[in-house]
């Protein structure tokens, strides 16, 4: 057993477990607790300096993250993830999910769980559960599987995808990276993921069929996105509907989109057709019919304001108050396209009148309540709203640049390719993707602040500070003496299970970020005291910290479904426990088998 640790060693285990202690009882953000963690240590080294240390060099130590090439790809991934996200370049396979529901709620289950292991080896896990996450409510609300049942499974198959590959999520990039410093050879993006895809076809059964029987049915009264809205559907001269009518249209229409009036008469150029659909089904029947529902001259004008100004075009739900100067006017008669360059695409109607469905939306006259679908650049709508006395209803929604979304699928496939390959680094393949979503037009310089998350970029920083300070000033050494000594007699297998689950419960209560960063160091010690090889031990701690089901403070995509499915902490630990241990036990089998 290694003696007393030292004063420094010390100071630093206490400034670790006070970090863990904040991170878990959250009454203090997460970017304060990261930023206070860094002051300490830039304040602590500089008064009292490591052993043959300057006071200059606690400061270079304490910031050092914010220069760290994980920091860097961390970015860099975030802005390509943007890119993927604003163009809409995820968006056919969202719709192939969809019709496989339709066809079967258990296929559905199934090929939805394979599409989420999938696409977050990729992708980081939040934006690919941002994505499927509608899906699978709107689903839930047109009769198929209760997102209740669904969104923990989801979510489960999510994390399982992102500890797949170094660039899975930004908690790979950092174990991966402490690792490199520590003196162990780098590792390639797939170099583990024949391990985890093992693992994730034991767990897949269990994900399938047995988790959503562990869950609740708290049923699908969710509302958002479910106001129906009157349009007018306007038909080209050389459109392929002409000719057709509505009948013939039905197999092709998506659910919550539907024609009024007659269904036989006939479709000619130019026609203007009542019709109807939520915000989503608009969108899809214009895709799919490839019509619109706003005059051209006005498209036109907010597709050359938004150019001209370098700013995005937006969709957006606002409300009519009773002091607004549209009440009793109609859309034409309002100005409003010519005034302030934005078009209303539809308008819900709190009591449906008797002249819907007979006439255009446009002939409607506005009532207070009634809710406009307005399209524009984000100021010009800003200003309508202002002027006209609206209340902004929902957070707004960027229409996806769909020219691009090509082209952001070939830069984001061409980075992991190339750092796959090992043609560069990761970081050099992952800057150079991110500079050329900027210089395509795929992600935009003044929306690169909803690409990047200040909290991730703090938190990872001084999660590279703590793991430098726990390594040089001996605590590491410490700490992996004290667990080397009780784990020396068991064999390979059980000491791998024994540090994942120790990070395992260190990641579902406090932060993976921060457990990444203390074990790492510690499994890099364990593997020199006991002669075992550094990569298992580094891959025990990097899975531990994926093996987040069990608490919904874990990670941030387990609390971003917590509301959507009313879950409560103990759906999580119900379902998440089981699927611990058997991802724990899997993986430290085929680590050993692997590797030793």
């Amino acid at each position: 057993m290694p003696g007393m640790p030292s004063l420094h060693a010390l100071a630093a285990m206490i400034l670790t477990i006070s970090m863990f202690v904040a991170f878990a009882r959250g009454r203090v953000a997460t970017e304060i607790v990261s930023l206070v963690t860094i002051a300490l240590i830039a304040l602590g080294l500089y008064f009292f300096p490591l052993d043959g240390q300057h006071q200059t060099d606690g400061l270079a130590l304490a910031f050092s993250g914010f220069g760290h090439p994980a920091l860097i790809t961390i970015c860099a991934l975030m802005v390509m993830g943007r890119g993927l996200v604003v163009t809409g370049a995820l968006e056919p396979v969202t719709r192939l999910l969809a019709s496989v529901w339709k066809i079967n709620t258990q296929l559905g289950m199934l090929v939805s769980l394979l599409l989420a292991m999938v696409l977050s080896t990729m992708v980081n896990d939040t934006p690919v559960l941002v994505l499927l996450l509608p899906v699978f409510v709107g689903l839930a609300e047109k009769g198929a599987m209760a997102a209740s049942k669904t969104l923990i499974p989801l979510n489960a198959a999510v994390l399982i995808g992102g500890m797949a590959t170094t660039i899975g999520t930004s908690t790979n990039l950092l174990v991966v990276s402490i690792a490199a410093d520590l003196g162990m050879a780098p590792m390639r993006v797939f170099d583990f993921t024949p391990i985890v895809a093992v693992a994730a076809l034991v767990a897949l059964p269990y994900l399938w069929l047995v988790m959503p029987r562990l869950l609740p049915d708290n049923g699908t009264n969710f509302t958002r996105n479910r106001r129906t809205f009157a349009a007018t559907l306007r038909v080209d001269d050389d459109s392929d509907l002409v000719g057709q009518t509505p009948r013939d249209l039905q197999t092709r229409l998506p659910d919550g989109f539907a024609f009024e009036g007659s269904l036989d008469r006939q479709i000619t150029a130019n026609s203007r057709l009542p019709v109807s659909g939520t915000h989503t089904a608009l969108e899809d029947a214009l895709r799919t019919l490839k019509a619109r529902v706003a005059p051209a001259w006005v498209i036109e004008r907010i597709g050359a304001a938004a150019k001209s100004k370098g700013s995005d075009v937006v969709v957006v739900e606002m409300a009519l108050t009773a002091e607004s100067r549209l009440v009793g006017l109609t859309i034409p008669s309002s100005g409003v396209a010519g005034q302030f360059g934005v078009a209303v695409l539809g308008i819900h109607q709190q009591q449906r009148g008797p002249d819907q469905g007979r006439h255009e939306y446009s002939e409607l006259q506005l009532r207070p309540g009634d809710v406009l679908l307005v399209m524009g650049p984000l100021a010009e709508i800003e200003e309508f709203a202002e002027s006209d006395r609206l209340l902004l209803l929902e957070g707004v929604t960027e229409v996806p640049r769909r020219s691009k979304a090509l082209l952001a699928a070939v830069i984001m496939f061409g980075s992991v390719a190339t750092a796959s390959m090992g043609l560069w680094p990761i970081a050099v393949s992952a800057l150079a993707g991110a500079i050329l979503m900027f210089v395509t037009g795929c992600v935009k310089f003044n929306r690169v602040g909803r690409a990047l998350s200040a909290n991730v970029i703090v938190l990872v920083a001084a999660s590279i500070a703590i793991g430098r300070v726990i390594l040089e000033s001996g605590a590491a050494a410490w700490l992996g003496g004290v667990m080397s000594a009780g784990l020396q007699h068991l064999p390979p297998a059980m000491i791998l299970a024994c540090v994942m689950l120790f990070v395992t419960l260190l990641t579902n209560f406090a932060s993976n970020a921060a457990a990444a960063t203390v074990g790492t160091p510690i499994a890099f010690n364990i593997a020199q005291t006991l002669g075992l090889p550094p990569e298992p031990l580094v891959l025990a701690v990097l899975f531990g910290c994926n093996l987040c089901y069990a608490t919904p403070i874990a990670y941030q995509t387990n609390m971003l479904i917590m509301d959507e499915g009313r879950y409560n902490f103990s759906d999580y630990m119900r379902t998440g426990v089981p699927l611990v241990a058997l991802m724990a036990t899997t993986l430290s089998l085929m680590l050993v088998f692997f590797y030793m």
